[in-house]
């Protein structure tokens, strides 16, 4: 009954159910990915750690449902969500299109630069495993340079352990980008290799940045190890 229950809470009302519906317009293709992602992510969750209000980007929006939904859901805040991939964005738009009056933009990202803040909030939800680690650690203290006093820095990645749902992710993630092609590949043409950073090696990286940091598992019924990292500037 739990797992049904579970289930059934992540059904999209309100915010949810206005986001996907701004998707309605789009190619099928991208309908079914952003309504796929709705039920496999915990964005209720994620949003739920930004600020009401106040200056909030997304990086790796992809088509841009977590940066549609979070600013539906904070009527308060000005939500940029911004990716390399040109086609994803240009899809964003067309969603954003659909939802005068909400503050969203969407951009295509420049050489993988952190876009100048300062911001209330940023957040990067399933993206650092497609970079090598040490790019992942470059792109975190660049983003934590860019927070505002008191600002936030969410992670959401997908966590090693426990291993059998870490499997099914990579297993997952390789059907994605090298069979789909759902996800950004290089400019050769190849799929990235993943690399899944334990959850406590970012958050040392966010205290190396001068953030305080906390952790939490957003896993619990869920096929996928979800966890999520937060950074904070400023005392706890």
């Amino acid at each position: 009954m739990a797992v049904i229950d579970s289930w059934w809470a992540r059904r999209p009302t309100g915010a949810g159910r206005a986001a996907l519906r701004a998707y309605r317009h789009l190619p099928r293709s991208a309908r079914v990915h952003a309504t796929i992602r709705w039920w496999s992510a915990p964005f209720p969750r994620i949003a739920a750690f930004l600020p009401t209000s106040g200056r909030v980007l997304e990086i790796g929006c992809g088509h841009g449902l977590f940066s549609t939904y979070a600013a539906l859901a904070g009527p308060g805040r000005s939500v940029v969500g911004v990716d390399i991939d040109a086609d994803k964005i240009a899809l964003a738009r067309q969603a954003e299109a659909q939802l005068p009056g909400v503050d969203l933009t969407f951009r295509v990202a420049e050489s993988g630069a952190v876009p100048t803040g300062p911001w209330d909030a940023i957040v990067i939800v399933d993206v650092l495993y497609l970079l090598p680690a040490p790019a992942q650690r470059a792109l975190l203290h660049q983003a934590a340079a860019q927070l505002a006093d008191g600002g936030q820095l969410l992670v959401k990645e997908m966590s090693p352990r426990p291993r059998w749902k870490a499997a099914w992710n990579r297993g997952q993630e390789t059907l994605a980008v090298s069979v789909l092609g759902i996800t950004e590949q290089d400019a050769a043409g190849r799929a990235a290799p993943f690399d899944f950073v334990d959850p406590s090696t970012m958050a040392s990286w966010l205290r190396d940045a001068g953030l305080w940091t906390a952790q939490l598992r957003l896993d619990r019924h869920r096929l996928h190890p979800h966890h999520l990292v937060i950074g904070r500037v400023g005392p706890e």
